[in-house]
């Protein structure tokens, strides 16, 4: 047993480090010339981050010698763009980006970052002005952010600065080619005429070629597991419907505490919408506070305080507003690049959903939970007084005046015995002997208390 656990944890890892060894130590003798390719198309927002970094991770762990993106977008968020770039000048394979279409805005910055460019016939580059999703342009912290970033990236590729900056800044005028008021847009020809773009190509094989690359061997990006179940999740029906679970299970085990399997399915249910929106960058640490903390509300409204009051609307806003700003881009509170449409369509999706969710139980709830499956999991019979079901406590309510006799001593606790029938009981403050009368005085906490005659 110890051979075949040694040779399961020791042998099996060598082995397959050694096989990896030896592909790659094959690959790289054969002379051949390793390309790396990957596509990003997509707004510049945190999935497209984790795509380039996962990509490039990737490229790294097969000695990639060129990478290649395909790259159509039309902008995103101005600190992603940031982080691309960074990791795209620090790259150690040589690196090319093919521009299928666009590459606007935040786009434009990370195609600049690459060491060469080409572009498909009718593609564009440029219009990096920084704007929200309304299309207005946000104030002028931004823009110069923006302007410093383009200039840099262009002259650390050698090219010229003053056209980046003019892809961003309509106030700067370039003679014979842009006039002030105008933001700075190439063409595929126009920004090969102006050393923007290294030639047109159809695509990455045609890159390949022009990169002057004879005898390759072309690795295509293979994306995790996790990424289309990701995806899934992420659609708006089935976030809609894990929506409508959260909101049936908390109902249900209100209406049947102690149950426990519809709390479990609003639990999971939760995991299950938020994740995904964290791993994509959408949903914040303090939105998912947010929706936790009105739960815990609306368990104090509930539980806690008779009525419905100000806890329980508190509550329900909270749990609204997490699962409204979970589905919105944002950084630490910025909104900058979120529009107010954006907001009406995420809040206008939840509420619905919440709605459509309340209909729905109010119609059928009571249905499912005394005849359906809720059923057969919860106690529903009751325990009524004119069937001959009598509480404990109203048993002990009725022995209130009556004597008997201490069977033992009462320190304070104790057995008492009356009429013929022997009960728990506590003294009144003082020890009562063995064998004394006794009188019951009251019940307190399921107790009779009693008094020495």
């Amino acid at each position: 047993m110890k051979r075949l656990f040694y040779t399961i944890v020791v042998f099996l890892p060598y082995s397959f480090l050694n096989t990896s060894f030896a592909q790659d130590t094959s690959a790289a003798e054969s002379g051949k010339v390793r390309v790396f390719t990957f596509e990003l198309r997509q707004d510049i927002m945190p999935a497209a981050w984790r795509l380039v970094k996962k990509a490039m991770e990737q490229a790294d762990s097969v000695q990639a010698d060129y990478v290649i993106i395909t790259l159509n977008t039309y902008g995103g968020m101005l600190n992603i763009a940031d982080s691309i770039r960074t990791r795209l000048l620090k790259a150690k394979p040589v690196t090319a980006i093919l521009i299928d279409n666009n590459a606007a805005s935040a786009g434009a910055l990370i195609a600049i970052a690459c060491d060469s460019i080409y572009m498909v016939e009718g593609a564009s580059i440029g219009a990096a002005t920084v704007v929200n999703q309304t299309g207005e342009q946000l104030p002028d912290k931004y823009q110069s952010y923006m302007r410093s970033m383009m200039r840099a990236t262009a002259e650390a590729q050698g090219r010229d600065p003053k056209i980046a900056e003019a892809m961003v800044d309509d106030r700067i005028a370039i003679p014979g080619l842009i006039d002030s008021g105008f933001t700075l847009t190439f063409t595929t020809s126009e920004a090969i005429q102006h050393g923007f773009c290294e030639g047109q190509a159809s695509s990455v094989e045609e890159v390949i070629r022009k990169l002057g690359i004879q005898d390759y061997e072309l690795i295509r990006y293979k994306g995790s597991a996790i990424e289309p179940i990701i995806a899934f999740f992420l659609h708006p029906v089935v976030s809609s419907v894990l929506l409508l679970i959260i909101l049936g299970g908390l109902y249900f085990e209100l209406q049947t505490p102690g149950v426990g399997f519809p709390l479990i399915a609003a639990v999971i249910a939760a995991i299950l919408y938020f994740a995904p929106l964290y791993l994509e960058g959408l949903a914040e640490n303090w939105e998912i506070l947010l929706f936790i903390a009105g739960l815990g509300l609306l368990a104090v409204e509930i539980f806690l305080i008779p009525g419905f009051g100000i806890t329980g609307i508190a509550g329900i806003l909270l749990i609204v507003t997490g699962l409204t700003l979970s589905l919105l881009h944002n950084v630490s509170f910025d909104f900058s690049l979120t529009g107010l449409d954006d907001l009406a369509a995420a809040l206008f999706r939840v509420i619905i959903t919440l709605m459509v969710g309340v209909i729905l139980f109010l119609l059928f709830g009571e249905k499912l939970l005394f005849k359906g499956v809720l059923s057969r999991v919860a106690l529903m019979d009751s325990e009524k007084r004119e069937e001959g079901y009598i509480s404990p406590a109203t048993v002990k309510d009725q022995l209130i005046g009556k004597t008997g006799i201490a069977i033992t001593d009462l320190r304070p606790s104790g057995i008492v015995e009356i009429d013929a029938e022997r009960y728990d009981v506590i003294s009144d403050g003082e020890m009562i002997p063995r064998n004394s009368p006794i009188k019951v005085i009251r019940v307190q906490s399921n107790y009779l208390v009693v008094e020495r005659i």
